[in-house]
């Protein structure tokens, strides 16, 4: 039976958690407003002023249970885990595959063409939901755009030909994804994809999801005993995730780009759930936070079919069953890596 362990995400400022036996208590202002057995929780997520005890810290060290910190606005600023978990065999395998040339390809291959199918998927979806026969044109088009991109990958020789295909896939993708949007169009119009700051509601909308899922990948591998920085198609650079980068890729239409369509689409964001900083940066409200913060984690909790394991698991075990055929790829039990698939 698979249980999927729940994250832990603490937006309140000034809250304090720490440790009583085995459970986590969250104070506000010496008032306790939330009490969780540490059993339950797979993960914590804390978001600006939030302290915690150096006993919290250190049980979940030991428990192997990630700490991620964000300031306030979801931006990334660290994360605590204790030893790197697995077997050293494998590690060895990881980085052994990295000084494979027509491995790396390979996996890179992998990965792209799985986002591209999905990202596929996305469009497809829309365009039959279109109210909008033009929308539905538009959406079909490039849709059938990114399946040529899906044979260029398979095709390609290098890892910077992967690369180039899926830049040129991400700006047909984006290119058209407002018109998936059906309600308020104008307010969530997307006319590029930006990330640093990210521009418009949209943009601040999928960065943010983006930055959980990256959490969650990151994790995911960790857990596996995989090392999050050592990936095949992001580069290596210090204290980038590469391989939590490289997961995440095939996993952003499923956990993310839909679920911001439909929150979006369900007038559940609304244009006031945002706030335009100064320099052009648009993030979301704290009440907009905790809006998205309840729907990804109902998200994570919907059971989707798994083509290589023939039944359906929760949204949220996805990452983990991934770096897991990664892992059995890696080892030479896979011949090769199969990407998840939607439908």
């Amino acid at each position: 039976m698979n249980q999927l362990l729940n994250t832990l995400y603490v937006t309140t400022q000034g809250a304090y958690l720490h440790l009583d036996h085995d459970t986590l208590l969250v104070e506000v202002e010496r008032e306790t407003k939330l009490r969780v057995p540490l059993l339950h929780l797979g993960a914590v997520v804390c978001f600006g002023d939030v302290r915690l005890s150096p006993a919290l810290l250190h049980r979940c060290a030991e428990d192997g249970r990630s700490v991620v910190l964000l300031d306030r606005h979801g931006r990334f600023k660290a994360r605590v885990e204790g030893p790197l978990s697995g077997n050293v065999l494998l590690r060895r395998a990881q980085h052994e595959a990295l000084s494979s040339p027509d491995q790396t390809l390979e996996i890179a291959r992998s990965c792209v063409a799985g986002k591209l199918q999905n990202s596929r998927q996305v469009l497809l979806r829309a365009a039959r939901e279109a109210p909008d026969a033009a929308d539905g044109g538009v959406l079909s088009a490039a849709a059938t755009r990114l399946a040529g991109l899906i044979d260029a990958v398979r095709q390609a020789g290098t890892v910077e030909e992967v690369r180039g295909c899926e830049g040129d896939a991400a700006r047909t993708y984006f290119g058209v994804f407002d018109r998936a949007v059906r309600v308020e169009r104008a307010a969530f119009r997307l006319t590029g994809r930006s990330r640093r700051p990210p521009i418009g509601r949209t943009n601040a909308l999928l960065s943010f999801l983006y930055t959980l899922l990256t959490a969650d990948c990151a994790a995911a591998a960790q857990g596996i005993g995989l090392d999050p920085q050592v990936g095949y198609l992001h580069a290596l650079r210090p204290g980038r995730p590469a391989l939590a980068l490289d997961l995440m890729e095939e996993l952003r239409p499923a956990l993310v780009d839909r679920l911001a369509l439909t929150l979006i689409n369900r007038r559940q964001l609304k244009p006031g759930d945002f706030v335009e900083r100064p320099g052009g940066a648009t993030l979301l409200t704290d009440d907009g936070r905790r809006t998205v913060l309840v729907a990804y984690q109902k998200r994570k909790q919907e059971e989707v079919p798994h083509r290589v394991l023939g039944k359906k698991v929760p949204l949220g075990l996805v990452p983990h069953v991934q770096a897991r055929l990664l892992a059995r790829h890696l080892r030479g039990d896979l011949e090769h890596y199969p990407p998840f698939l939607i439908r």
